[in-house]
């Protein structure tokens, strides 16, 4: 796990178990000047949706070790602290059911790999709220 102190920016944790995607999405959202925290598993990553009330979403991987992002999201929407935090789903499940899983269990968004930097950020930006 990684945080930056930045303040008034968006808080978002990015959870992927591959760090160079990890890693790129970060690097993508600091530059954007978003503070990002991360996680390597769905372990981590529910652990920190559970006690971070400050995050303003997040960005799951569905296939991680643990926790699958799919069931980090649906126990944070049935108890989490961070319950109503937009979560968009980055994943290389491209089915049709996959996708609606994903929504069926509280997605806000959902992105299949491979995908483009700038989109996720323009999705992230969509979802926030923010205006260029």
């Amino acid at each position: 796990m990684s945080e930056n102190g930045a303040s008034n920016a968006a808080r978002i944790l990015v959870a992927d178990d591959e760090e160079d995607i990890r890693d790129f999405v970060e690097i993508k959202l600091r530059s954007a000047g978003m503070d990002v925290v991360t996680a390597d598993n769905g372990d981590d990553a529910l652990k920190i949706l559970s006690t971070d009330t400050g995050l303003d979403l997040a960005v799951l991987d569905v296939m991680m070790p643990g926790m699958t992002g799919i069931e980090v999201l649906r126990e944070v929407r049935a108890h989490g602290a961070s319950k109503d935090v937009p979560v968009i789903l980055l994943t290389a499940k491209a089915r049709e059911s996959d996708v609606e899983l994903g929504y069926a269990v509280g997605t806000t968004d959902y992105l299949t790999k491979p995908f483009s930097p700038m989109e996720l950020l323009l999705r992230i930006k969509a979802t926030l709220g923010y205006v260029e």
